[in-house]
C-alpha cells in the first residue's frame, strides 16, 4: 500500500466519505467545499493521488476512489474512531471534545499500535458517536438505523447515532440527558410542528423539536 502524507490522507478520507454518500463521481468542487480549500489546490492533490493509484480522475467527470484507496481510507477512519473510543472511555474526554484530537492521532503509522489499541479497548464495534469502526480487514458492522422523527407514538427504540456530530449539537444532547445507548419511548407526536414527547430510559420525560428528532438515529428495541 502506498504511503501517503497527512494532507493526502485527509483528502482521501474526504473523497471516501463523499463517494460513499453518492453513486456519482466526486467533483473537485465537492472536495474543495468539504475541506474548505480552493479548487486549484484540489486539482494539484488529485494529480498526486492519481499517481499513487488510490483514485482515478477523468476531467469534467470527477473522481472515483479505487479499491486500494478505499482500504487506505477505511484504515484511517478505523484509527480515528478507535482513538475516539480511547479518549472517551479511558481518558474521560467528553464526546464533543475528541474529534479534533483524533484527527491528529489518526495519522500515526503503526499497525501494531492500532492492533494493541483495538485489543485494549476490547474490540469495539462503534465509536462514541455511534459510527461503525472498520476492522483490520476494512469490514464495517452495520445495523439498520432509522431517523427518530420518522417513528410514531408508542414506539420504543435505542439511540445509536446522530447525523449532526458538531460540538453545539452534542453539547445540547448532554444538557437534555441524551447519549448513545439511551432507551427512548415516543409517548406523543405533536401534529402542529412535528415535535415529540419522549421518555428516556423509563425515567425522564422531555419534549424535543423535529429538528433534533431529524438528527437522531435509532434502532428498534
Amino acid at each position: 500500500m502506498s504511503t501517503l502524507s497527512l494532507a493526502e490522507e485527509n483528502y482521501l478520507k474526504a473523497i471516501y466519505h463523499l463517494s460513499a454518500s453518492s453513486k456519482k463521481q466526486v467533483s473537485t468542487n465537492a472536495i474543495a467545499e468539504r475541506l474548505t480549500t480552493k479548487p486549484a489546490s484540489v486539482s494539484d492533490m488529485i494529480r498526486k493521488l492519481s499517481e499513487k493509484k488510490v483514485i482515478t480522475y477523468v476531467k469534467y467527470q470527477g473522481v472515483n476512489i479505487t479499491d486500494e484507496g478505499k482500504k487506505y481510507a477505511l484504515n484511517v477512519i478505523r484509527k480515528h474512531r478507535l482513538w475516539e473510543v480511547f479518549l472517551v472511555d479511558k481518558l474521560k474526554f467528553n464526546w464533543d471534545e475528541v474529534h479534533e484530537i483524533a484527527e491528529q492521532l489518526e495519522h500515526i503509522h503503526s499497525p501494531l499500535l492500532i492492533s494493541r489499541l483495538d485489543e485494549f479497548l476490547d474490540f469495539p464495534k462503534f465509536d462514541p458517536h455511534g459510527d461503525p469502526i472498520p476492522n483490520e480487514d476494512g469490514v464495517i458492522s452495520t445495523r439498520p438505523r432509522m431517523v427518530l422523527s420518522g417513528l410514531s407514538s408508542g414506539t420504543s427504540c435505542l439511540l445509536v447515532s446522530m447525523k449532526d456530530t458538531g460540538v453545539v449539537f452534542l453539547n445540547y444532547l448532554d444538557k437534555i440527558g441524551l447519549k448513545i445507548g439511551t432507551k427512548l419511548k415516543i409517548t406523543e407526536v405533536y401534529e402542529f410542528d412535528g415535535s415529540m414527547e419522549v421518555e428516556a430510559d423509563q425515567e425522564n420525560s422531555m419534549t424535543i423539536s423535529k429538528q433534533v428528532a431529524d438528527n437522531l438515529l435509532v434502532v428498534s428495541e
